[in-house]
């Protein structure tokens, strides 16, 4: 896996995410998919799944992951600056994505498919969340989907009038967070993986990443290898 040296800490195989004691930012690999199943395969087999394994993912595999859920596939559209796989209103790109790990957390960049160093804790725990069944404690990943309600107001793209309606702007940032969540079912589907969408303690994260009072926790997504192989 290539991490530019320059301005990023080098990976290696033992130690997928490397030391960061100056949270330093992590360039991301081009997404890669030489074996992927088709979208009705990935249909018919997507599903929740809450046993998942504590394995790592290798960079490779969270970056396609990452650009899977809401990553750039085009940089010109008609409106606003890039096209995400995972539509949002008026082009407003008002989710975030955190991406809990051990040690750290991080902001997925999108335009950059980069991880901007956040927090430095693992916030797995309150990414699952008080009343969640207790399993998969430590799996690899938690997605945190925080809503910019900013970027909603005041997207670059047409602005319906709306936007600026806090029921209606609630309306679609709910329906914008499941998009990104059903490519990440369909992604874990066709590539052997599993995820489990889910609530999360959003109090606490609010405090931990510092949100501003028109940034909102809204749920989470974790995701990982199946606990047990699956046989042929």
């Amino acid at each position: 896996m290539n991490i530019k040296k320059k301005k990023y800490p080098a990976a290696s195989a033992d130690n997928i995410f490397p030391s960061l004691p100056n949270l330093t930012d992590i360039k991301l690999p081009k997404p890669s998919f030489p074996r992927v199943k088709t979208v009705a395969n990935a249909l018919l087999q997507r599903k929740t799944i809450r046993e998942i394994s504590d394995k790592k993912l290798p960079l490779q595999m969270l970056s396609n992951l990452l650009w899977a859920a809401c990553g750039v596939n085009r940089n010109k559209v008609t409106i606003g600056i890039n096209g995400r796989t995972a539509a949002s209103a008026s082009n407003s790109q008002e989710i975030d994505l955190y991406v809990a790990m051990q040690d750290y957390t991080y902001l997925y960049d999108a335009s950059h498919h980069r991880l901007i160093p956040t927090v430095a804790e693992d916030l797995r725990s309150l990414a699952l969340g008080r009343g969640q069944p207790d399993v998969a404690p430590n799996a690899p990943v938690r997605l945190i989907y925080v809503v910019d309600i900013d970027k909603l107001s005041n997207t670059s793209g047409y602005r319906e009038p709306g936007l600026k309606d806090p029921e209606i702007q609630k309306s679609y940032y709910f329906v914008d967070t499941g998009l990104i969540a059903g490519n990440i079912y369909l992604f874990a589907a066709s590539s052997g993986m599993e995820t489990w969408f889910h609530n999360c303690d959003k109090s606490a994260l609010a405090t931990k990443l510092k949100l501003r009072s028109d940034q909102r926790v809204l749920f989470a997504q974790t995701f990982g290898y199946p606990l047990k192989a699956k046989k042929d």
